[in-house]
């Protein structure tokens, strides 16, 4: 069974960084993009940021881009996302995922809550 698992969220104060990783279980032989979401309480799961394999191309949620940074292992089946300058409004569950096959994310990670508050 595949199975994604994050690590590295916690509480942070506001201005603060954390790393978040996630390391598949298995050797995808065939992904097209991995990324990260969150959902916030009483919101929708929401795009943070995705990487596309072939390229190297990135996408960022307009809301982190200048503070968050994406970047993937493909042969170490890991993703990684560096967040700097947190905000209250970052908090939330951050979950990977992996497409693979595919654009659409057909793999994902049980979530990794991030806090930021003082």
């Amino acid at each position: 069974q595949v199975q994604l698992v994050e690590s590295g969220g916690g509480l942070v104060q506001p201005g603060g960084s954390l790393m978040l990783s996630c390391v598949a279980s298995v050797r995808f032989f065939n992904i097209h993009q991995m990324g990260w979401y969150r959902q916030a309480p009483g919101k929708v799961r929401e795009l943070v940021a995705r990487i596309t394999t072939g390229d190297g191309t990135t996408i960022y949620a307009d809301s982190v881009k200048g503070r968050f940074t994406i970047s993937e292992e493909n042969a170490k089946n890991i993703s990684s996302l560096r967040m700097n300058n947190l905000k209250p409004e970052d908090t939330g569950v951050y979950y990977c995922y992996v497409a693979s096959g595919g654009p659409l994310p057909n793999y994902w990670g049980q979530g990794t809550q991030v806090t930021v508050s003082s």
